[in-house]
């Protein structure tokens, strides 16, 4: 066995391990210490300290969560296995799919009890922050709330700009409250994919109201809207006309308008806009059967106007719950999610495989210089795609 050789080390001077800076009597509630360096032991034979180049300190590795673990702590209401179900969620890994739809399958029986609320609106007219004064006035009374943040994705490296969190930081605070920016994926509709399981894990803890809030205008407002009870589109002051025909599809899929910034020197302008908006929606079909949608006015500055949004969402729930809207409305949702899920694994089953993946670039460049038209070239990928998968069933069948 190979000797080890013990280096000695010099004595440390007393002021040098106590600087003048720390008080005598420090304890471990000091916010400034001095951590101890290198280890060392007392050697056999003698009393000086040596060191040892094979005292290697090591931090035992935590231990992951089993699935039934993550499914009990969740139904617990527990922040961190809720988190870690999410990210099983979120994951694109095929060894996570299985992982993740056994945790969901486990609390479904504990899913569909929250209202889930969809808000969007222009950039600019105020989201995260009435968002931020909603979900607190909402903590105050005593509800649970989740915040699912439909944040952009960078285009260069895929990850979430994660903005929303940082401007909701007294609401990251409360107890009661949890967010959840999710990343879309760069595309406006990419919330579709993941956001309603994260919402079902979210009920599944125990939060009475989901908030989803959209990245702003544009598809992915179809989107939510397909996956929420209640509808919101919050707009600014002063810009009712000019507006008005970029707004007028997702008017047509909101439950309420609310007219945000109604404070102070705004407030005049914000009950001219109110207007604005109550007499446009006479014109349009409601978004839900059997509830007249009309224009409100709040400031999420000062508070106003929330108490009595919130009494026009429960009023809802109440009045679609006993007209049986309310659950068409989430059956229908169910069997739209499922139909979604089935176009997006035949989407991938498409192009990722290998005989199209390979073909796609010439039937594309055939396109582009004008030698066959788009049509062609999708009969071409179809029929391409059709005989490979008719090649690999024959191989199956021969080797059974």
């Amino acid at each position: 066995m190979k000797k080890v050789e013990m280096i000695i080390m010099p004595e440390i001077p007393k002021s040098d391990l106590h600087p003048s800076w720390v008080p005598e009597d420090a304890n471990e509630n000091f916010a400034c210490s001095v951590m101890g360096g290198i280890d060392t032991k007392v050697n056999a034979n003698s009393e000086e300290k040596v060191y040892d180049p094979n005292a290697v300190r090591r931090v035992p590795l935590r231990r992951k969560p089993t699935l039934d673990e993550i499914v009990k702590g969740v139904g617990e209401g527990n922040r961190v296995m809720l988190s870690k179900a999410i990210t099983l969620i979120e994951s694109n890994a095929p060894k996570d799919f299985d992982k993740a739809q056994r945790v969901l399958q486990g609390l479904l029986p504990k899913t569909g009890k929250a209202l889930r609320i969809g808000i969007t609106g222009v950039p600019g007219a105020g989201k995260s922050t009435f968002i931020e004064a909603f979900g607190q006035l909402l903590c105050s009374m005593g509800y649970k709330v989740a915040v699912l943040a439909v944040d952009p994705t960078s285009p260069l490296t895929g990850g979430s700009i994660l903005g929303d969190k940082t401007r909701m930081q007294n609401l990251s605070r409360e107890p009661n409250c949890f967010i959840r920016p999710t990343p879309s994926g760069g595309t406006l509709g990419g919330v579709a994919r993941k956001s309603r399981e994260t919402m079902m894990l979210c009920e599944a803890a125990g939060y009475d109201v989901i908030l989803v809030e959209t990245v702003g205008v544009g598809q992915s407002e179809t989107t939510v809207r397909n996956m929420v009870d209640f509808f919101m589109l919050v707009v600014l002051t002063g810009a009712g006309d000019d507006l008005q025909g970029i707004k007028k599809g997702i008017m047509e899929l909101a439950d309420a308008i609310v007219v945000n910034k109604a404070d102070g020197e705004n407030l005049a302008r914000a009950t001219v806009t109110q207007g604005e908006y109550e007499r446009m929606v006479e014109f349009i079909r409601p978004a839900t059967e059997g509830w007249k949608t009309h224009a409100y006015k709040c400031s999420a500055l000062t508070h106003d106007g929330l108490p009595e949004l919130w009494a026009v969402m429960r009023k809802f729930e109440k009045e679609t719950k006993e007209s049986g809207v309310f659950q068409k409305r989430r059956k229908a949702q169910l069997l739209s999610w499922v139909r979604g899920m089935i176009d997006e694994h035949l989407h991938n089953l498409f192009f990722n495989d290998p005989m199209i993946k390979g073909r796609i670039p010439l039937v594309e460049h055939s396109v582009v210089n004008g030698l066959i038209s788009p049509s062609q070239a999708v009969t071409e990928l179809i029929r391409c795609f059709d005989m490979d998968r008719a090649a690999i069933k024959h191989m199956q069948s021969g080797k059974m």
